[in-house]
């Protein structure tokens, strides 16, 4: 490699961020050095959360800050055969035991798998529960995204951030990039490689929705993503988050 592609690719991995918390809230602030955060992260279905940045939720969990993980809905129509009452009861129940391999508090909004709605509502529902919790950081999913459940998840987190005064940090993460997240250029990185297999754990209590294809399907292979974006920060494992303000600027 010549010096000048050597020089550019030190440079490109310079303008990379990756974050390690509580640092990058921190970072000017040194109040906040020694605080314990409060981490929220919404996710359209059981198993969203868990895929897209289960790594990063268990390691802030690790470092001693409370999280909280809401969904939006229970996955009522996300199991074959199923009436959506059986498998919202299932799916629940395997959220739960999910957020206790990830020593997380879940939280139930009560929409409809599949019916994804974002009214007023919803914003002052979603705002409330949000609101409760009392966040400096929340992550939710990626707003272009070909699954109206995320994108409906993400845009209710979006309007609670604006009308709670913009008070916590706002991330999103990445589910099924290429095939469900679009248009996902990642401004920070998490290395996940300490908090992978508690992530996998957390995503295998999923067993309604194949777990094993979640870590390998050719159209949503989180492991290969794992693998892809800690190449990216030189880490055997890493999740990717976009920041609000950076990529995106809602006012």
């Amino acid at each position: 490699m010549s010096t000048s592609r050597r020089t550019f690719a030190k440079n490109m991995l310079a303008a990379t961020t990756a974050f390690s918390l509580p640092a990058f809230v921190t970072a000017g602030n040194p109040q906040k050095q020694n605080k314990k955060l409060k981490i929220v992260c919404v996710g359209g279905h059981p198993d969203d959360p868990e895929s897209g940045c289960g790594g990063t939720l268990a390691m802030l969990q690790v470092q001693g800050h409370d999280v909280t993980i809401i969904y939006l809905t229970s996955g009522e129509a996300g199991i074959p055969g199923k009436s959506h009452a059986e498998a919202a009861a299932i799916r629940t129940k395997e959220a739960i035991a999910a957020c206790k391999i990830l020593n997380a508090k879940p939280i139930f909004a009560g929409q409809i798998d599949g019916a994804g709605m974002v009214d007023n509502e919803w914003v002052g529902k979603i705002q409330e529960l949000i609101k409760m919790e009392k966040p400096d950081i929340v992550f939710t999913h990626w707003p272009i995204d070909t699954h109206k459940d995320h994108q409906a998840a993400s845009l209710l987190t979006i309007q609670s951030w604006v009308r709670l005064g913009k008070i916590f940090e706002l991330y999103f993460f990445e589910v099924c990039t290429g095939s469900q997240t679009m248009g996902f250029k990642p401004t920070d990185y998490v290395d996940i490689t300490n908090t992978k297999e508690q992530k996998k754990k957390a995503v295998f209590c999923h067993t309604s929705q194949n777990p094993p294809g979640i870590y390998a399907a050719s159209d949503c292979n989180h492991g290969m993503m794992e693998i892809f974006r800690g190449i990216e920060i030189n880490v055997a494992a890493a999740e990717a988050f976009v920041r609000m303000g950076t990529a995106l600027d809602f006012g």
